[in-house]
Order: C-alpha cells, then sequence, then structure tokens
C-alpha cells in the first residue's frame, strides 16, 4: 500500500494460495483489501525475462491482470516490471542480521513494496489526481 500522497510504499500482506490455478479466494481477498483501504489502482508485478522478453510467469501474469481487472469493477490493474525485485530486498534483509529462514518469511512483501515504490517514483501523483480534501482548514474549524 501507499500513501494517501502516493509518496511511500508499504509491505501490508502476503496473499497465498494452495494451488497455483486457484484463484477465488486469492481475488476475494485482493478485493477485500481493496475495499477496505478505498484503493483505487493495483499495481502488479509483471515477471519479464532479463532479456526483455515474456515467458510463462508473465503470460499467467496477463491472464491474473484480466481477471482482477474484471473482479475489481472500478480499480484500475496496471503491470509493472519486477525484475530484480527479489534481489533488490534480500540484501538489506540478509544486512539486517536475519537467517535464510526468517528473510523467506519478509522476502515477497517487501519485494511487493519495492515494486509499488518503483511504480510511485515513476508515477508520482499530480494534484489533479489525489483525492479532494473537503476538510475545512481555516483556524475558526480547529
Amino acid at each position: 500500500m501507499s500513501d494517501p500522497d502516493g509518496i511511500i510504499a508499504s509491505p501490508v500482506e502476503t496473499v497465498f494460495r494452495e494451488e497455483e490455478i486457484a484463484l477465488k479466494q486469492t481475488v476475494r481477498r485482493i478485493r477485500q483489501l481493496a475495499e477496505e483501504n478505498d484503493v483505487h489502482l493495483v499495481v502488479l508485478g509483471f515477471p519479464k525475462n532479463m532479456d526483455n522478453t515474456l515467458g510463462e510467469r508473465a503470460e499467467k501474469t496477463l491472464a491474473f491482470q484480466k481477471r482482477l481487472q474484471r473482479d475489481l469493477y472500478r480499480v484500475e490493474v496496471v503491470l509493472w516490471d519486477e525484475r530484480l525485485s527479489t534481489k533488490g530486498v534480500e540484501r538489506p534483509l540478509f544486512e539486517m542480521g536475519l537467517d535464510r529462514k526468517e528473510r523467506k518469511q519478509y522476502v515477497d512483501k517487501m519485494a511487493a513494496a519495492y515494486i509499488l515504490q518503483g511504480y510511485l517514483d515513476a508515477h508520482p501523483l499530480r494534484k489533479e489526481d489525489k483525492p479532494l480534501d473537503t476538510t475545512d482548514h481555516t483556524p475558526e474549524a480547529r
């Protein structure tokens, strides 16, 4: 998730599924998180090959994007290159002194935040993109 200004990405949770093709519960949980947090955009990691080609995982991700786009109704689902995201988060976790088992439980969450941060850095919110603040900020209202 990002902060309301779209500046900082933070990990929330890792949504796991028992079987790769069993998407119903996964989509349901993502929809629930989107509704609970007033999400308007989902950034989905896109696993391109290092040579920028699309492999089997990327094709499955494209299908998942279509499914999410359909099931999340008014939430836009965009793809963002996730190459090297795991490497980008493993080093800081290693430097924190976490052993392999401890790193494994954090790496997916942290990689998701890393991917989102890359998207946020490349697409800063413009004033017109921000939700309208209807709070009265006059001294009398405080």
